[in-house]
């Protein structure tokens, strides 16, 4: 009895200590990356804002799981992609997986629109809960999302480019 009684409480102090660790973690979490393109911010613009031009730029979006429903909503396996605001310098889109959880990217274009150059700013932010693995999961964000923004941002200079 004593020996479960040790048990319970370790596990109970334990417990504690690792989700107190949790929510010394930001409960946002944004990864953003960007890159300059060499061409104008209204060429840029197209292949950004409608969903038919992201298989062009976007690995992954040819595969048979992705449903383009419109210029503006897309199905990427498990997750809806919506497409909510569109300005002269900014994309807009919300990204929820069947799980519920939403992450809200933003694109800008920054430059002058009649300038031969600008920087494509892409990220994405994400709002976590209080449970323990969520906070310490969401430390890979960067390292996991990061690393294939910069792919998909690169992919999108050199179509935008040529």
């Amino acid at each position: 009895m004593k020996l479960i009684k040790l048990g319970l409480i370790s596990f109970l102090v334990l417990g504690t200590i690792v989700t107190s660790i949790g929510l010394l973690f930001p409960s946002t979490v944004l990864v953003s990356r960007a890159v300059d393109v060499n061409v104008s911010i209204t060429k840029i613009k197209p292949l950004v804002a409608d969903m038919h031009q992201w298989p062009m730029w976007i690995e992954g979006m040819k595969d048979s799981s992705v449903k383009i429903l419109s210029a503006t909503t897309a199905l990427l396996g498990n997750t809806s992609v919506t497409i909510t605001s569109v300005t002269d310098s900014t994309m807009e889109a919300s990204w929820k997986g069947v799980d519920g959880v939403e992450q809200f990217s933003t694109m800008r274009m920054i430059g002058k629109p009649s300038a031969n150059t600008a920087i494509v700013q892409w990220q994405f932010v994400q709002q976590i809960g209080w449970y323990p693995w969520e906070r310490f999961g969401s430390m890979m964000n960067d390292k996991i999302m990061g690393t294939q923004m910069e792919r998909h941002l690169q992919k999108l200079k050199r179509i935008a480019e040529q």
